[in-house]
């Protein structure tokens, strides 16, 4: 059970984050948790701060961090300590465009070494970030492969044409008059 939860990383769609902990005392926790060597403890929090442009709330409560840097805290906890396998449920759902960017750069660099499960209702975080995409409809597997290989099949953009068509309704009735 010790090398499950060394090896383990989980960021759940919910962030659990205890309010009245600093974002440092969050990360020292889990440190505790997978089993962190004392003496690289505090170099590991640091560098993940750093990293996910923390540094500077290390010592706020969660409570009152933005809602996309809850997030990037419930990142930093899945990923802490090099867990080998990571569980990400819309890792930057939340966060702003900027953070959601830098958040991608790190995970493309995290996954060269570590497995990565990820869920995400953004198609182009799936198409930067997977290697291998597996599509859910009503909790069913419709397709499943590279970016690549979906793109060839279904083309770029499958969605856009009932969206196109669906604006073109409401400006029809709605902008008629003007």
């Amino acid at each position: 059970m010790v090398q499950i939860r060394k090896s383990l990383g989980l960021c759940p769609q919910q962030n659990l984050l205890f309010d009245y902990l600093t974002v440092s005392e969050h990360l020292y926790f889990y440190c505790l948790v997978k089993g962190i060597p004392r003496k690289t403890r505090l170099v590991e929090i640091d560098h993940m701060l750093s990293t996910f442009n923390l540094l500077d709330k290390h010592n706020a409560f969660s409570f009152s961090l933005s809602g996309g840097m809850k997030r990037r805290l419930s990142v930093i906890i899945a990923l802490i300590g090099g867990s080998q396998v990571v569980i990400l449920d819309e890792p930057t759902s939340g966060m702003d465009p900027v953070s959601r960017r830098a958040t991608w750069d790190v995970l493309q660099q995290y996954k060269e070494d570590h497995t990565i499960l990820l869920t995400t209702h953004y198609m182009d975080e799936a198409d930067i970030l997977g290697d291998r995409i597996a599509i859910m409809v009503k909790g069913s597997l419709r397709c499943c492969g590279s970016s690549v290989f979906l793109k060839k099949i279904y083309g770029l953009f499958p969605f856009d044409y009932s969206l196109d068509i669906d604006m073109l309704i409401f400006f029809k009735h709605n902008l008629h008059g003007y």
